[in-house]
């Protein structure tokens, strides 16, 4: 294990306490104190986006359904997302970040890192930089914030959701040993239920049941994802605060209202989505090669399709006519399906001054398709 006796960087995680539906109990006052839930319809298939620490206390919370979310609290208020509403607020805690640094690296619309080495170098307290960072966000917007503070982005991340809400998390290079061998896997930022349930498997529970494997074992049980496991246990994760990332790809999906078996109606949802996928990336002026068909069946079981074209586009008609094919590759029709999407990645810019989409006809791509293999979902 690296040496843990000083700190490399000075990182600061900031993440705000249940950002959407904060935003709209700070915007409606008669709304404070109660159990708001911000998501889908509660009688049809949405699911929760946001919910407030009152609808917490009965056990709701962001991914469930909110079909779900209704039975475990009967009294809640469900609200409909108001994203330029989040958007305007994220833009002025973003704002309020940069006042303390040049270094922030945005992961949402409400959490960012924040690189303070340089205020600390100037004699400041990482610790105390992050009370000021809440407090000033709480005078701007009348929002609440939490923090973690350590040296590397993953313990930051991990301790920022250690006391919300409105609390604080420093962890010191000579306490990260304890505190990543008491954290149960779970709580590793990036490892999912599907990987919890392999880890579990063969008895690795928290941290210190990950340290005890080479890095050798945990990339043969768990691909290159193992590596970057042994690396965090190890105190060997040291990945700086970027200011700009490259987007690699840009996707849409939805629910549908009910399941269905029905394929011309799969085909119109999905040529709903590609239009508003088109929308995104000429905001963006993105052009993509690769598309991917992502659907969930009625068990909810995931799959996917993916083909990568000779020319780059963002054509709605495109995308619809190569996601349709995609969809005869799948048992859509056979099963039901409850859910539908498409991604595109190998994303490029428009070069300057404009250039040319190609709208490739289908068959112009088609013997070139790989013979799909499922893509097992959770």
């Amino acid at each position: 294990m690296e040496s843990a006796s000083a700190w490399r960087r000075y990182i600061i995680h900031m993440d705000m306490d249940a950002f959407y539906a904060s935003v709209e109990q700070r915007d409606n006052p008669q709304l404070r104190g109660l159990p708001v839930i911000v998501g889908g319809d509660p009688f049809g298939r949405g699911v929760v986006t946001s919910a407030s620490y009152e609808a917490r206390r009965f056990g709701v919370h962001s991914a469930m359904p909110s079909s779900h979310a209704r039975k475990l609290c009967p009294g809640a208020i469900f609200l409909h997302p108001r994203f330029e509403a989040y958007r305007e607020a994220s833009g002025n805690i973003m704002a309020v970040f940069h006042e303390f640094s040049d270094l922030v690296e945005p992961m949402s619309l409400d959490e960012a890192y924040i690189d303070v080495g340089a205020r600390v170098a100037g004699g400041e307290q990482p610790g105390d930089i992050a009370a000021r960072i809440i407090s000033r966000i709480r005078d701007v917007t009348g929002l609440n914030a939490s923090a973690g503070v350590s040296f590397n982005k993953f313990i930051a991340k991990v301790a920022s959701g250690i006391n919300k809400p409105c609390g604080i998390k420093v962890v010191t290079p000579d306490e990260a040993p304890d505190f990543l061998d008491g954290l149960p896997v779970r709580k590793f930022y990036g490892i999912g239920e599907a990987t919890e349930r392999r880890m579990i498997d063969r008895g690795i529970l928290t941290g210190r049941d990950l340290r005890k494997f080479s890095r050798e074992e945990l990339v043969s049980m768990f691909g290159k994802a193992g590596a970057h496991y042994h690396d965090i246990i190890n105190l060997r994760y040291d990945s700086p605060v970027c200011t700009h990332h490259e987007r690699r790809s840009i996707g849409k999906e939805r629910t549908l209202h009910e399941d269905t078996d029905d394929r011309d109606m799969m085909v119109e949802k999905l040529s709903s989505i590609a239009s508003m996928l088109e929308e995104s990336m000429a905001k963006g002026k993105l052009l993509g090669r690769t598309l991917t068909l992502r659907l969930k069946y009625s068990d909810r079981t995931r799959i996917s399709r993916s083909v990568t074209l000779p020319y780059p586009t963002r054509c709605s008609s495109t995308m619809t006519e190569i996601a349709s094919e995609l969809l005869g590759r799948t048992d859509a029709g056979r099963r039901h399906v409850r859910l539908l999407g498409i991604s595109i990645s190998n994303l490029e810019g428009e070069k300057e001054g404009g250039r040319r989409m190609v709208q490739t006809t289908i068959e112009r791509f088609l013997i070139s398709f790989p013979t799909p293999s499922p893509s097992p979902g959770p």
